[in-house]
Formats: structure tokens, C-alpha cells, sequence
């Protein structure tokens, strides 16, 4: 017979800054090594933060569970489910508002600003789009229809509701959406422009830059020249593929790396974020047919690139 999986019930912690409770389900414990629940967070968790942290996390009613706090001496049970907040490091808040560019049941089209991660990852975990919206709006079970680089600016779609979430990620997933982006780069004559860019992108985990190689084309970026001055050119640019920094390694390909770019066509060393020198990308604009109601958008991002010479 096919194995049934138990919906978890929801979580009896509320967010906190924006952020989900991490859900646990105790697993099996044939050898009955864990006692108690105390026991196997110790086990699962006390080389990373310490029994101490635990112990103490555990007196001050951080860990529960659907039926109420969990405590020290609660007996162990497989398939019990568990929660508690993460404690965060401290983040530098990155001094830039997020815009919403429209709001509806469904969506919300949101100006995502530069340094501002789209969702938690890594050591960005409260200063992110996500956390920031579901805190602001009131939305606390909003999640992403896809995503874009930190570093870079734009239009980001959000799905309010979890039922909804599958069929705007297909739009994404299917290049249904149209995208539109603007960047700010070297102006080169010797580069023919319009041109459609086609290659392979492979990004390794671990590896902050993502390179070009051989092989069948996974990738593809309309790129046009609008307007230059200043030895700068304002370009438009239009992926077909999402791979991670298509734009990016595209633009580099042709001899316009993007202004400020801390990767291409050099990686610099890690350093504090430069808020008066953003990556000169912009997400501009997207284009779509809402899933569930067969109307056509456009939204345009009210952002625009600092370093365009005006």
C-alpha cells in the first residue's frame, strides 16, 4: 500500500519578524537512546550552540509543541512534531525602504531594492524583501513566485496566498513571463547592438562567480543599446532563461561588464556593502497573464539606476 504522510498540524508559534518557526519532527528511536525530548536536542544541537543554549532555550519556553510548551522531562515520542525560533545574528539593516507597486487578494508586485535579499538565505535572514513585507503588510503567509539577486533592484512577484503559489511559479517556470531589465555599462562602438546572446551558464555551489562553458546553450539574453553619453551606455535587457547571473555574465561576455559588479569581470573580495555603489541593474518591468483570473499585466518598477548620468 502507499505510504501516507501526515499533514503537520500548524504552528503553535507565531513569526517572529517576519520569519517562520523551525518545525522538528522527532524521529524514530528504535534503540531508545533519547529519554526525553531534552535528550535528543542535546544530541541534535548541542555541538552548535551548546547544552547551555539549549538548556536554557527549554527553561524559557522557546521549544513547543502543538499541545503547549515543551519542557526539559517531557518523555520522548517519535513523530512528535516540535517548534522554536532560531536565535538570529545581529544584521546590519539595509537603509532602503521596500515599495509595493501593487497589491491585490492575490499578488503583491513589490520594488525590491539593492542589497535587499529577496528571501532568507545564508547570513540575511530578517533584512530580506520577504520578512519585511509579511511584517509591514500584515501578510504572514506570503511567499515568492521567484526571486532576485540581492544585489540587484526591481520588481519582485509575491503570492499571498499558499494555494495560489504553484500556479504563478509555473508561470516562471514555463518563460510565460515576459522580463524586462535596464543596466548601466561601458559604452562600446566596436559592439554590435541589438544582439541575442546564447550560451551555457554554470553556477558551482560554493563558488561566488558563475562562468560560461562548453556545451548546448541553457541561456539567452536580448541585449540593446538605448541612450549613451559619457563613454556609459543605458541598456535594456531581455532574458529569455533564468539562470543565476545570466545578465550579468552576458553583459561581461561582450565586453560591458555592469557598473559596480563585485564578481565580473573580477571577483572581489568580500567587503561591506557600498550602499552609494549598487550593481547598476535594475528589474524594470514584468509582463504576464494573471493564472487565476486571465488578466494581462505590465508593472513597471517606480526605481531608477543611480549612476545614469543625467
Amino acid at each position: 500500500m502507499p505510504r501516507r504522510h501526515r499533514t503537520p498540524p500548524p504552528s503553535p508559534l507565531p513569526q517572529r519578524d517576519g520569519i517562520d518557526p523551525v518545525r522538528l519532527r522527532l524521529p524514530p528511536d528504535p534503540d531508545g537512546v533519547w529519554g526525553s525530548v531534552r535528550d535528543h536536542l542535546v544530541a541534535r544541537f548541542g555541538a552548535a550552540i551548546g547544552v547551555a543554549r539549549v538548556d536554557a532555550m527549554l527553561r524559557e519556553g522557546r521549544f513547543a509543541a502543538a499541545d503547549g510548551p515543551v519542557g526539559a522531562a517531557d518523555p520522548y515520542t517519535a513523530g512528535r512534531y516540535v517548534w522554536f525560533h532560531r536565535d538570529f545574528a545581529a544584521e546590519e539593516r539595509v537603509p532602503f525602504e521596500v515599495g509595493v507597486v501593487y497589491r491585490d487578494e492575490r499578488i503583491v508586485v513589490a520594488d525590491k531594492p539593492h542589497f535587499l535579499a529577496t528571501t532568507p538565505r545564508g547570513r540575511h535572514i530578517t533584512e530580506t524583501a520577504l520578512a519585511r513585507l509579511r511584517s509591514g503588510l500584515g501578510l504572514p503567509l506570503l511567499q515568492p513566485a521567484h526571486r532576485l539577486d540581492r544585489l540587484t533592484a526591481g520588481l519582485v512577484l509575491f503570492v499571498v496566498r499558499p494555494e495560489d503559489r504553484g500556479a504563478y511559479q509555473t508561470l516562471f517556470r514555463d518563460r510565460l513571463v515576459r522580463k524586462e531589465y535596464e543596466a548601466v555599462a561601458p559604452y562600446d562602438p566596436g559592439v554590435a547592438l541589438p544582439v541575442t546572446v546564447r550560451s551555457r551558464i554554470e553556477k558551482e555551489r560554493g563558488v561566488l562567480a558563475a562562468r560560461e562553458v562548453a556545451g548546448e546553450p541553457n541561456a539567452e539574453s536580448r541585449i540593446e543599446l538605448l541612450e549613451h553619453r559619457a563613454g556609459l551606455g543605458r541598456y535594456r535587457l531581455r532574458p529569455t532563461t533564468g539562470r543565476t547571473h545570466q545578465l550579468r555574465v552576458h553583459m561581461n561576455a561582450l565586453g560591458l561588464p555592469l557598473l559596480n559588479d563585485p564578481l565580473y569581470p573580477v571577483v572581489r573580495e568580500e567587503e561591506p556593502d557600498s550602499y552609494a555603489r549598487p550593481l547598476q541593474l535594475l528589474a524594470r518591468a514584468l509582463e504576464f497573464t494573471d493564472p487565476v483570473t486571465g488578466v494581462p499585466y505590465r508593472f513597471e518598477s517606480r526605481l531608477r539606476l543611480a549612476q545614469w548620468p543625467r
